[in-house]
Parts: C-alpha cells; structure tokens; sequence
C-alpha cells in the first residue's frame, strides 16, 4: 500500500476513536519512518486543533547517542514541531536482541503519556517491519497468534498505541520523504549483523525470498479472526462463573482442548485481573497448563492471579 497524505487523514479520521481536541504523541527515532510519520501527524493534528508531542527516546547505548538526539530534535524544531527528548533510566542493554532496549523506550514513552495525560501514541512501524517481526518470530517457534505480529491499534497501560503505517510499505515511505523533502537520520545499528533483525532484513533483500514470506503472512493475518473467534467460543463453552472479584471454569472441559487454546484461554482469563504490562510467559503458563492436568495439583500462581482447583473447578482470584 503506498502513503497518500489525503488518504492517511481520511484513516485517521474513520478511526473515530480520539477525542475533541487531542493530545496526541508521536515516537520519533529520526528515521525515514518515524519523521514521515511525525510530518503528517502535526498536519492532521493542527485540522483536529489538538497537540502533539514527538518523543526522542535517548537509550544512551552508543557514545553519540545525546548528540544524535539533539541532532533529531533540531530537525523537529525546524517543522514548528514540540519535542521532548526521553533518557534512558535503566542499565545499558546488552542483548544483540535489543529486547531490553525496547522496553526501556517503551516504558519511558508509555510513563511519558500517562504523566501527561496523553492516551495516543504513534509508532512508524510499516508492513517491512512487520514482515521481518513474523519471520524472526516464526524461527523462534511462535504460537499462531503471536505470528500475526504487530497491529495497527493495541493496548497497553490504557495508552491507545497505533500504527498507521502497518499496511504501507518502506519504499513507499521513501518515496514519500523524497516528495517532501524530508531530512532524516540513518541508525548504524540497522547495519550491524550482530542483530537477529539485521540478519533477517539482509535475507530479505532476495526477492524470491521476500515474496514467499510475504505470501505466508498475509495468508496467516487473514486467518486470525477466526482462530480468537473459536478461542473465545471455547472460553465461553469452558467458563462456569464470573465474579468482579474471580472467575470459574471447569477443568474438565478445559482439558478436552488443545494445549496451545488451553495457553489462550488462559492468557484471557489473566487479563479480567491484571493490568502488568509484561503478561506470563509461555513457558511459565505451560508449566501450569502440565501440573493442572495432575490429580494431584491444588494451587498455581501467574502473574499476581491465584488459580485453585475445587473439585472440578479452576478458580481464577486475587487476594
């Protein structure tokens, strides 16, 4: 899908889902992405009257990483943009993953928003980052619904995160900041092969390769409704009572379905109680999914959710 301004304003507003006048905030690396995203963000905001905030999050992983900041916030200052540049509060990653640089941006954007009194974030992420986020989640063994990988509007912390650029592809982006003119800054980790996203975005560039993969993904995305309809429809079938305070559901019935519905259901019935921003693992669910199947199992805990057995109930509660 390419990136049409016109056409962005009318997702944005068929959305209907921001207020009178919003406050809105925009995650802004200084790639092509994120400044494409950011442009067009404060052109629809000014239409809406409301206010954005573009958030520089400074990870302070790399030695130039204050002065790359500053560098991206000038860029800002020149579109007439508010910025504001986020410190990083937590121990340097060292994961060739990233996956704790991640979280300590997204904490940071999140506090940022909940402090602020701002319930919408935009990331740039596009259908390339998408597509690289399904491969490397199928290496690693993914369930069917963790395949879908990202969506264009989630959830977390009761900040509203979209992605509007989830459809569009990268060279699209491009081509869009190049008919603007718009300056944008390249990362040097995006080339350093000592990440498992850098290895997966150079197999990419084979287009055969790409295509098949491509292919493989939208067909999944397509299936997905229908696979949390039939979740839900087991949960529904599986569940006996629901409280403000617990919920009850019959193991009997629980075992009957498969363990990967089981891990689902589950995952769902956490959610009635807990608001964390990181849900239980597989691993840990798991592990509980194979000591409920014992006769002998009585009292399991995840993710701050007690969970007993009486007789042939799973009883869900916090104390």
């Amino acid at each position: 899908m390419s990136l049409d301004e016109i056409k962005f304003f009318s997702y944005l507003n068929n959305l209907k889902c921001f207020e009178n006048h919003p406050h809105v905030a925009v995650a802004v690396s200084g790639g092509p992405d994120s400044i494409a995203l950011v442009y067009l963000i404060n052109k629809w905001i000014k239409l809406k009257r409301g206010n954005l905030s573009a958030l520089i999050f400074d990870h302070k992983i790399r030695i130039n990483s204050e002065q790359e900041s500053q560098q991206v916030r000038d860029m800002l200052l020149d579109l007439n943009i508010n910025v504001k540049i986020l410190k990083s509060k937590k121990n340097k990653p060292i994961k060739k993953n990233m996956e704790q640089a991640r979280n300590n941006r997204f904490d940071g954007l999140i506090t940022f928003c909940k402090k602020n009194n701002i319930h919408h974030l935009f990331l740039g992420h596009h259908f390339d980052d998408n597509i690289e986020t399904y491969l490397i989640r199928k290496i690693n063994g993914s369930n069917f619904e963790g395949l879908g990988s990202m969506e264009e509007i989630t959830y977390l912390s009761k900040i509203q995160i979209l992605r509007p650029f989830i459809k569009i592809s990268k060279h699209s982006i491009l081509r869009f900041n190049k008919e603007k003119k718009l300056f944008f800054v390249n990362d040097p980790s995006n080339k350093d092969i000592n990440y498992t996203r850098v290895k997966v975005r150079n197999f990419l560039q084979n287009r055969n390769y790409k295509k098949l993969i491509k292919y493989d993904f939208i067909n999944l995305k397509k299936e997905i409704p229908y696979y949390r309809n039939m979740v839900w429809e087991c949960l529904i079938e599986a569940l006996t009572e629901v409280t403000p305070k617990s919920i009850k559901i019959n193991r009997n019935k629980l075992l009957k379905f498969d363990d990967l519905i089981i891990e689902k259901i589950i995952l769902l019935s956490l959610k009635f109680f807990s608001y964390q921003k990181y849900k239980s693992r597989s691993s840990k669910i798991n592990l509980f999914i194979s000591e409920m199947k014992q006769s002998s199992f009585k009292i399991f805990n995840l993710s701050g959710v007690s969970i007993k057995k009486n007789k042939e109930f799973l009883t869900f509660f916090q104390k």
